[in-house]
């Protein structure tokens, strides 16, 4: 079960890293650290929306099986 978990959890965390990437390929360095304020107010659609709602998604997931982990080790 200890396994199971980790592994999933392992599988949330690069997932995750690869939808954040995802979504940040096109933008700049002064993007990146609050340079660029153009690309701030837009609305996603497409592709973008997608992206951006499985990222929340992942995360959520990630957390909650960070939690569940941490308990299970714990005992």
């Amino acid at each position: 079960m200890d396994t199971a978990i980790n592994l999933i959890t392992i599988i949330l965390s690069i997932t995750l890293t690869l939808l954040i990437l995802l979504q940040s390929k096109g933008s700049t360095f002064s993007g990146a650290f609050g340079g660029d304020t153009s690309g701030i107010y837009h609305t996603r659609r497409g592709m973008e929306k997608l992206l951006y709602e499985c990222t929340i998604g992942v995360g959520i997931l990630f957390l909650i099986f960070a939690i569940i982990s941490s308990v299970v080790l714990t005992k």
